[in-house]
């Protein structure tokens, strides 16, 4: 069975003292995830060491970095490596988030390099893609997201890519209070499947969690989680309130 996962992305929200209450206000609802389950808290950097305390030892709890850079290591001030991230103990990282493409211009090509870094350190990467309003309503969002696809993940072996996540984001529904309907979501998702499995056969992409991620709330959560195709959700700005997220992870499947 593959996971089922609620992802919280923090983005660049909270102080420290914020993101540790809201931490432990989420902790504190004692979910217990089944084995085929996990949640995972992307919080910023500052915060990841804090973050790894407050949830090791509870089983199906992780925490993620938002970003890493797409060298080994060197002189790029400000930047993090996944050599450091592995230093101390992350599990997974977001790779080509809608805002990172759209804000800092990350290439297809620089997004295969960071894979390659975190996977090299053990690192599981949740890897974005989705496509802008403009791509949405001339119809070609599958072209579209199945380039990145290609051109991030397809030099990796089938044993490498069936260790990732993949996140399909719906640029056009981030923030906009817009969402795509289960049944859209459902489409798409398949569609990312077909993609995976037209490259690397059918039970390895049956095995990839691929997430949505487009104004996931704790009313819309268990409908979008039900389609078959839809593993669990990357959520944003419902991530930053503790009751809002506690349902998510409860609507997992």
């Amino acid at each position: 069975m593959r996971k089922k996962i609620a992802a919280a992305n923090w983005k660049m929200n909270c102080t420290y003292q914020q993101g540790e209450q809201l931490l432990q206000d989420i902790l504190g609802a004692n979910i217990a995830l089944q084995d085929h389950q996990q949640a995972i808290f992307a919080v910023p950097f500052p915060y990841l060491i804090m973050a790894g305390a407050k949830v090791e030892g509870k089983k199906g709890y992780s925490i993620s970095a938002q970003n890493v850079y797409n060298k080994k290591s060197g002189a790029y001030t400000g930047e993090v490596s996944a050599e450091m991230l592995k230093s101390i103990d992350i599990k997974y990282c977001l790779v080509g988030h809608s805002e990172r493409r759209e804000y800092f211009q990350e290439s297809n090509q620089a997004l295969a390099e960071k894979l390659d870094l975190l996977l090299a350190n053990g690192i599981t990467p949740i890897f974005c893609c989705g496509e802008p309003l403009e791509i949405r309503e001339a119809g070609t969002q599958n072209s579209y997201v199945a380039k990145q696809l290609e051109e991030s993940l397809f030099h990796l072996s089938a044993e490498v890519i069936s260790t990732i996540v993949i996140a399909y984001e719906p640029i056009w529904a981030i923030g906009t209070g817009k969402t795509a309907t289960a049944a859209q979501a459902q489409e798409i998702h398949a569609y990312l499947r077909s993609v995976l499995a037209g490259k690397y056969g059918a039970a390895v992409a049956d095995a990839i969690p691929v997430l949505y991620g487009g104004s996931v709330k704790g009313n819309n959560a268990a409908e979008l989680f039900a389609c078959p195709d839809v593993d669990g959700g990357l959520v944003g700005g419902a991530s930053l309130n503790a009751e809002e997220f506690a349902t998510i992870i409860r609507s997992l499947p």
